[in-house]
This record gives structure tokens, sequence and C-alpha cells, in this order.
């Protein structure tokens, strides 16, 4: 083999290389990527639970406080 074609030989194996590296770089940053989202949409999630809690506690509070406050009567329309 001459000293062109090891050259050229050397040169298409180092940038078939670094090309595979490259698109496993790229696929390992994609997928962190994605994997930060999920981490970030449970968070969101968790968020929202925590706000519907704290506003049905709300509501049963005031709710507590109206009864407290008026008499409720039960509607005996049946009899």
């Amino acid at each position: 083999m001459s000293a062109r074609a090891k050259a050229t030989l050397f040169a298409a194996v180092v940038f078939s290389s670094l090309t595979v590296w490259a698109v496993h770089y790229q696929q390992q940053q994609e997928r962190e990527t994605m994997y930060q989202g999920v981490i970030k949409d449970d968070e969101r999630r968790r968020d929202k639970m925590r706000q519907r809690q704290d506003e049905l506690e709300e509501s049963r509070r005031k709710r507590e406080i109206y009864e407290r406050a008026q008499t409720v009567q039960k509607n005996d329309a049946s009899t």
C-alpha cells in the first residue's frame, strides 16, 4: 500500500469514528434533555396537586365557617 492510500484510509477511519462518536454524543444529550423535561413535568404535576389540595382544604374550612354561622335545614319535601 502506498503512503497516500494509507493516509486516505487513516483519514476515512478517523472521520467515520468521529462521526459515530458525535452521533452518540448528540443522542446522549437529547436523552438528557428529554429526561429533564420529564422531571419538570413531574414537578409541575406535584405543584398542581399541592395547589388543588390547598384549595380543597380552604374550601372545607370556609364551608365549616359558613355552616357554623348559618343554620342549615334539611328539605323534607318527600313527605
